[in-house]
């Protein structure tokens, strides 16, 4: 592939530092715009950057952006449509496929026109009607909030309790200390089963294949306890049109395209003996669920990204087997404490007990004069990749990584990988959803 102009846009956080970075060594021109002020350094050193990405347009011949938000607003689909319309080749979504992740309530009304069964739920906007419903309906609920304060993942509450006693003290709470945040929230039943995300990407006619099979360790400490994270690891394989797909994100392809949707889109999914229900879209790319899908990618990642932008229908080169990627982190993630970030983490140099970097891959990460430190504020730096012909040989490959890395009060979950191992790939075979 010729060298091509790419322009990589986060309008909110610094999301997509590697994929820029891993396009760049590529041999492409990249610039890399970066909205948030705290967040501007990351990927210094790695990336060029631009001060003015609209300025920059007209350079680009494909433009890439990596999340949905503008500030505390929904918009970068708005943005996307207006710059396909004006004929730029554009990875990123639309108006109403934002609003399937800042609506819960829009995007359970989509898949049931679309016939997909899902799990009861309501949206509020008021905490006492909430806390009502479920002293009326007494049950096991997970707590979903709406809108920006949604990305604080810690706020996602799963019901322990069947008469739903948890869920009332957690709302009150909730009331407290966030009702002058969050504008909302959605109550669904719980279900107990394998929790997994069908992820396909999307031309703006079609989905590619294979497709994308991930599941997600969100709870910041090993055997999936502690508070929620935005992800601390993923693993997953590709595989055809089976039957989850078939059900779920499959059956969204023609309102996809009736959109022009172009990027990656995920649906996470509980599926047991009784059936598929799904959770929640990510109509984005996902973090750190990209670095670990272009590692897994024989087709490199700036020749898929333009044949994605330009409407190409192309079969995704892919490595068979398994793929696994783990957070490495610092405080004071995942919580926000600036004090704790600048006695413990900021500027923190990153060392290596050897030259090889291969499944390494940077998040809050820049480079000063050939070193690598910790950038940003959140304390997520690195992720470690690993492949496999089995889950467990890609795991030791990605963990055997790590090892090399010596960071100041870095931290990491040691069991990506575990369920599907131990648990999940059985039960998913015994109860036929992986075949056709």
């Amino acid at each position: 592939m010729d060298p091509t102009n790419f322009l990589f846009l986060s309008l909110d956080a610094a999301l997509i530092g590697d994929i820029a970075w891993q396009v760049a060594r590529e041999g492409h021109d990249v610039k890399y715009y970066i909205e948030a002020g705290t967040d501007a350094e990351i990927a210094d050193g790695f990336v060029p950057k631009t001060d003015d990405w609209r300025a920059e347009v007209d350079w680009a011949d494909v433009i890439v952006f990596d999340d949905i938000w503008v500030g505390d607003e929904v918009g970068t689909g708005k943005l996307a449509e207006e710059l396909r319309a004006g004929g730029h080749a554009v990875v990123g979504g639309t108006p109403n496929t934002d609003k399937l992740e800042d609506d819960r309530g829009y995007a359970m009304e989509v898949l049931e026109d679309h016939d997909v069964d899902c799990l009861e739920h309501r949206e509020f906007t008021d905490f006492d009607e909430g806390i009502q419903f479920v002293t009326a309906r007494p049950g096991p609920y997970v707590i979903k909030p709406l809108g920006e304060v949604q990305n604080v993942k810690r706020l996602l509450y799963v019901g322990r309790e069947d008469d739903g006693s948890d869920v009332i003290d957690v709302l009150r709470a909730y009331k407290k200390a966030w009702g002058h945040r969050m504008k909302g929230f959605q109550l669904q039943r719980r279900v107990s089963g394998v929790e997994i995300a069908i992820c396909g990407f999307f031309n703006g006619e079609r989905f590619l294949e294979p497709i994308n099979f991930n599941f997600e360790h969100k709870k910041l400490f090993p055997g999936n306890i502690g508070p929620s994270t935005g992800e601390m690891g993923t693993s997953m394989f590709w595989a055809g049109r089976n039957r989850v797909f078939a059900r779920t994100l499959g059956t969204l392809e023609g309102w996809l395209a009736d959109e022009g949707y172009v990027g990656s889109i995920d649906l996470n999914c509980i599926v047991n003996d009784q059936g598929i229900y799904p959770l929640e879209f990510t109509p984005r790319f996902g973090y750190p669920t990209i670095v670990l899908q272009a590692e897994g990618m024989n087709t490199p990642t700036g020749e898929f990204l333009y044949k994605l932008a330009t409407g190409a229908d192309f079969e995704i080169d892919v490595h068979r087997g398994f793929q696994v990627a783990v957070r490495i982190c610092v405080p004071p993630f995942p919580f926000d404490d600036e004090r704790t970030f600048d006695e413990n983490s900021r500027n923190a140099a990153i060392v290596f007990d050897t030259d090889d970097r291969d499944g390494i891959h940077i998040e809050d990460t820049k480079r000063v004069d050939g070193q690598w430190r910790v950038a940003g504020e959140s304390g997520i730096v690195l992720v470690s990749t690993g492949t496999g012909e089995t889950m467990r040989e890609a795991q030791e490959r990605a963990y055997a990584r790590i090892d090399d890395i010596i960071v100041p009060n870095l931290y990491y979950r040691d069991d990506i990988g575990e369920r599907w191992i131990e648990s999940d790939g059985d039960r998913l075979q015994a109860w036929g959803y992986l075949g056709p």
